[in-house]
């Protein structure tokens, strides 16, 4: 933010617009409202009964799981795994055909979650950090109640927690508590995203759905181990965001405070150029951010401090699910067609 704001024009150091800042500076986490088990008692009335009902057989559109008993040959489809390939009845046939294995429903997942101090941006109601916290708690307890097991890499300056893989609802607590109770990172140092995405490829052993939760406010260079990361797991990047990262209102002098390095900036939002050009370049930063996305080769899933969790995740997964049905209708590459 700091950056940006010099970028534009934005004048340092506090000033009289200090005392409006309150509605969009980071300021410290408040503490936990309520205790883990209240927090997922709501969510599993609010969302995960919701969700379960509506997704049924859109399960494993969202969280797909890796067997090992062949069930079925097919032709070769465009977006099939060449690695499945059954090279003896290709050359029988003269017509590419791949392996099709049952799923294994009792599956692992992984959430690496970002909880550096800029999550805990937020200019409404909510923040950032509750928008993951509630992600969380209902994916969680919506995979272990179809028997599989979630875990974890917490991640504030460095990734300094890992939770292991286990199932049941009393975990889930754990992992809610765990991200509740943690304290503040330190102020004075740069998200590394990167670091949080390698530890993950050196934890993460078995073949597993991987949710990378964060704002991916961070130095550049996370796009290349995120890639390593997808080409052994299936990952989704789950993006959390502010609408007022996207766009400044009209709110006259605001002090804006850095939530990594604690430093103000005193900025005009009454100035239209001003809004005009911090507009223009968090448009770019959202560009960036999209390409990056698509060199690592992962789905994208926006969650908004405004927006509601269940209507996202149910458009995300009917995303998927489409896009699943016009791949299974796709020719052949052309270096496995027949000639």
């Amino acid at each position: 933010m700091k950056s940006w704001l010099r970028s534009i024009g934005g004048r340092q150091g506090p000033g009289p617009g200090a005392e409006r800042a309150e509605p969009v500076r980071a300021g410290p986490a408040p503490a936990p409202a309520a205790s883990a088990e209240h927090v997922l008692r709501r969510l599993e009335w609010t969302a995960i009964r919701r969700l379960d009902g509506l997704l049924q057989g859109d399960y494993r559109t969202l969280m797909r799981g890796a067997g090992l008993d062949l069930a079925d040959l097919r032709e070769y489809q465009h977006h099939d795994d060449v690695r499945h390939i059954d090279w003896n009845v290709t050359a029988r046939l003269q017509v590419p055909h791949v392996r099709v294995f049952t799923e294994d429903r009792e599956m692992s997942a992984w959430f690496l979650l970002d909880l550096s101090p800029s999550v805990d941006f937020g200019s409404g109601e909510q923040r950032k950090r509750t928008v993951s916290c509630e992600f969380v708690a209902v994916l969680a307890r919506m995979l272990t109640r179809h028997g599989n097991r979630v875990g974890a890499l917490l991640y504030g300056s460095g990734v300094d927690t890992v939770i292991p893989a286990r199932g049941g609802r009393r975990h889930v607590l754990h992992l809610l508590h765990s991200m509740q109770r943690r304290p503040l990172a330190a102020e004075g140092s740069t998200t590394k995203l990167r670091d949080l995405l390698e530890s993950a490829a050196g934890v993460i052993k078995r073949r597993s759905t991987v949710f990378v939760v964060s704002d991916f406010i961070s130095e550049p260079g996370w796009d290349r181990p995120l890639a390593l990361l997808a080409q052994r797991h299936e990952v989704v990047a789950v993006r959390l965001l502010d609408p007022m990262e996207l766009e400044l209102p009209d709110l006259g002098l605001l002090t804006m405070r850095d939530a990594e390095s604690g430093e103000q900036v005193l900025v005009d939002t009454h100035d239209a150029g001003f809004r005009k050009r911090f507009a223009r370049i968090a448009a770019q930063r959202e560009a960036d951010l999209r390409q990056g996305f698509v060199r690592a080769g992962v789905d994208a899933l926006e969650l908004a401090t405004d927006g509601d969790l269940v209507e996202t995740v149910l458009r995300f997964t009917d995303m998927r699910k489409r896009r699943a049905q016009l791949s299974a209708g796709g020719a052949f590459p052309a270096h496995l067609r027949r000639a």
